[in-house]
């Protein structure tokens, strides 16, 4: 474990005190809220128009008893998440126009959220980390999982715009909202640890940051004479500990695990409760309006992100993209994790970093007028981030820096570019957070188009994040970019049923595990788009953990300006296939010296199970849809698959069938993407 950092923290102990946050106007100053330019404006007032027709959902407690019984959990979050997405709408709508027409609507919306039994999602119902869940809630003992805390900032943000009407209208509207934060938030957090506070002793994840920050959202909205100064500096003091904790996980270059969509809640969240502590522990009355990316910088704290760390978890996202909405993927990332916004922008000016922030800006021109304005996000916080900072989105410059090949150690990650190609090759270990069995594995991106892919995860279940998870044939290693072993003969059913496969002693594919490691890593980058190499080479040997896999070197390589290798040495008495998995249909198109395989080709194409027998000396060529051929040496067999996408979270990434090849190699594995 790495020692542990005490950055927030020991930035926090050169402040005093804690005031309230109010960066962000309330609905009274119409200086500020009137300055919004005038098409987002009434983009909001429109979507609160159409959320107006739409009907609150009703939530039932069969709804929530529902996971404990068939594990679904989507019945539960459909019902769930359309009335905080709603209120958001309602609430934005009027901030910006007014006239008090959606107040009664948005009345609704905020008693219903408040008069639910729990705002904990039922798979989080559990008192300890990856527990049994409770199969309903325990409205006596509230826990607060990822969406209490984001329903709490909900509700809390939503009082705080709202203030000025709410007491007018009857001063027990806004005393109901802080009676249920007392019971389902402050109370909880100030008096109980949970897991996800940290400790030092077990890892954090995402939940770590995401979570603090909307505790102190709610928290640090609450009127000024709510609570006592002493009990905000606690609060933030707590909240740096955690904070802390979080950071523990990183290494030095700011890797994200848990991949790119997860850094909307692990990094981003990060930043949101440094923006809250920093807003804060500044001058009572420093609100920045509708200035708000030019924070007042002249606090202490500020100099948090001046920090090394700091700066690299927020530059992660750039390192990781592709291009037309694609990034490198692993874990359950999907590969289009969706698009930036003023989160990321503001991280960028936060950190002088003017790539982050025109790369953010410049994604955020590109959404539609419905993405501009966050419809799917349950964040209130977000969406005022979001209007008071699309005035200077809409006009900051995109930095013409390259992305320069990065290598991070942390997590055995590189990524090289060149001008066609995109190249990911992962090292690291199995015991990453939202792991899958994917050491060693790669992905391909040619012109900014999928050409050997990464699946993603599907649509979360009870399954995914229990014993079974391994059962599920997306976070196995052979729907990964890499060889699967067998005791005895190679079995010609190899993925039909990745259940009984898992449990199939004769087929060895990768284990679970910090121990399942890649081993004598070495990484080179190049930085000349035009040419040399990067490579990355391991031994992944012992993530198979059996005696007779002795040695696994792989190394997979750009050779800029040309094409990309991969080149596996074998030492072993097992027989293996290697899986290669696109996005465009496999076709093998001929030998480069034997014209009688264009026979067999056409057999081949009727039948995507197919196998074909060559020469051993022989180059196979596989042309893969029209993004690209990939030439295979020392090839014994040939074996083409199609998976339909059936599942709804990865058909957000993949809109028809996935395919597999199984290359079976006489000797060892090498191939050529061109």
């Amino acid at each position: 474990m790495r020692e542990h950092r005490t950055i927030v923290k020991d930035f926090l102990a050169k402040t005093s005190g804690c005031g309230i946050y109010n960066r962000y106007p309330d609905i009274s100053d119409r200086n500020a809220w009137d300055s919004i330019p005038e098409e987002y404006k009434n983009n909001l007032i429109r979507a609160g128009e159409e959320a107006q027709n739409e009907p609150w959902t009703q939530l039932l407690i069969s709804d929530f008893f529902e996971f404990s019984k068939s594990g679904n959990r989507v019945r539960f979050e459909d019902k769930y998440f359309p009335r905080r997405r709603k209120l958001n709408k309602l609430v934005m709508a009027e901030c910006v126009e007014n006239k008090g027409r959606f107040i009664e609507d948005i009345l609704d919306g905020l008693y219903l959220i408040l008069e639910e039994t729990s705002w904990c999602l039922p798979p989080h119902n559990s008192y300890e980390r990856d527990a049994r869940q409770e199969n309903l809630p325990d409205p006596t003992r509230p826990i607060i999982d990822l969406f209490q805390a984001e329903s709490g900032a909900e509700v809390a943000f939503t009082e705080y715009l709202l203030r000025p009407v709410f007491d007018k209208i009857n001063p027990f509207i806004s005393k109901y909202v802080n009676d249920s934060l007392n019971k389902r938030i402050f109370i909880p957090y100030l008096n109980q640890h949970f897991w996800w506070m940290g400790n030092g002793k077990e890892s954090m994840c995402n939940w770590t940051p995401w979570i603090t920050q909307n505790v102190l959202i709610c928290a640090l909205s609450r009127e000024e004479d709510f609570f006592a100064e002493e009990i905000r500096r606690e609060f933030i003091e707590k909240a740096a500990a955690s904070c802390d904790y979080f950071l523990d996980e990183y290494g030095e270059d700011g890797g994200c695990n848990e991949g790119a969509a997860y850094y909307s809640h692990a990094g981003l969240c990060l930043f949101g409760c440094l923006e809250l502590i920093d807003g804060a522990v500044l001058s009572r009355n420093s609100a920045i309006g509708i200035n708000c990316a030019d924070a007042v910088k002249t606090n202490i704290f500020h100099d948090v992100y001046k920090e090394k760390i700091i700066r690299n978890i927020a530059s992660f996202i750039v390192k990781m993209y592709v291009g037309e909405g694609y990034y490198v993927n692993f874990a359950d990332c999907s590969a289009l994790p969706g698009r930036r916004s003023s989160r990321e922008f503001l991280f960028g000016k936060n950190c002088d970093d003017d790539v982050l922030a025109g790369f953010a800006a410049e994604d955020f021109r590109s959404e539609t007028k419905n993405q501009q304005m966050l419809s799917d996000e349950i964040n209130l916080f977000y969406h005022c981030m979001q209007a008071f900072a699309y005035e200077e989105m809409m006009q900051f410059p995109v930095s013409k820096e390259p992305p320069r090949d990065t290598f991070f150690e942390s997590m055995g990650l590189m990524v090289a570019r060149d001008r066609h190609y995109t190249l990911a090759a992962k090292a690291g270990n199995n015991a990453d957070s939202h792991n899958h069995n994917d050491v060693g594995s790669f992905t391909i991106y040619k012109d900014g188009k999928p050409f050997v892919i990464d699946l993603g995860v599907g649509t979360y279940t009870q399954k995914t994040f229990s014993d079974k998870r391994y059962e599920l044939w997306t976070m196995q290693s052979q729907f990964h970019n890499l060889p699967t072993f067998f005791a005895d003969e190679i079995n010609s059913d190899l993925g039909k049923n990745s259940a009984a496969d898992y449990y199939n002693s004769e087929i060895v594919m990768q284990k679970d595990g910090e121990k399942y490691a890649a081993q004598n890593v070495n990484c080179i980058l190049c930085n000349n788009t035009e040419t040399g190499v990067s490579s990355l080479q391991m031994d992944i040997a012992a993530t198979y953990d059996s005696e007779h896999i002795c040695s696994y070197l792989r190394t997979v390589s750009l050779e800029k300006g040309k094409y990309i290798t991969v080149k596996d040495r074998y030492v072993g008495d097992f027989p293996y296939v290697m899986s290669i998995m696109t996005y465009e249909k496999p076709e093998v198109k001929k030998t480069k010296d034997d014209a009688e395989l264009q026979k067999e080709t056409a057999e081949i194409k009727k039948d995507s199970t197919a196998s074909a027998e060559k020469n051993n000396d022989e180059i196979v060529v596989i042309k893969v849809g029209t993004i690209g051929e990939i030439e295979l040496k020392n090839v014994k067999d040939i074996m083409i698959q199609e998976y339909p996408i059936n599942d709804e979270r990865l058909k957000n990434a993949w809109k028809h069938s996935v395919y597999r090849m199984l290359v079976v190699p006489d000797k060892e594995f090498e191939a050529t993407f061109i």
